[in-house]
């Protein structure tokens, strides 16, 4: 089967050995997002809310980008280093998702890339 690198300026560039996404079929891999502005590769200011917010904007833009939207994550994984703010992740995800929710996994972490408090990853059914 093959596969398609997805690429969006509107969401960070890779700052590793990885692509934002791959596309096999009907199926897209979204790498982990952290809370980076796109257009100046730094931490988004604010406070947790604008994280978590920032997170899902640079998700959805390369959920996009892949030709698909985040109602059509089937899988996400949020990476936090505090899971105190697991309640706010659930807040503010429901202003980005619809029901039926995608299957998810909250996992608390020691830190993250640049110091962020958030990272997310999701796979996408096209």
């Amino acid at each position: 089967m093959s596969r398609e690198i997805i690429r969006t300026d509107k969401a960070p560039q890779a700052i590793g050995t990885y692509s934002q996404a791959v596309k096999s079929g009907d199926t897209v891999w979204l790498s982990g997002q952290i809370p980076l502005v796109p257009e100046t590769m730094e931490l988004v200011e604010g406070d947790m809310e604008a994280q978590i917010r920032r997170v899902f904007d640079n998700l959805k833009a390369v959920a996009e980008a892949a030709g698909g939207s985040l109602g059509q994550v089937v899988k996400l994984n949020v990476y936090l280093t505090d899971l105190a703010h697991f309640p706010l992740v659930n807040q503010v995800m429901a202003d980005y998702f619809d029901e039926p929710y995608p299957a998810r996994a909250a996992i608390g972490v020691a830190a993250l890339p640049k110091g962020a408090g958030v990272e997310m990853d999701a796979v996408l059914a096209l």
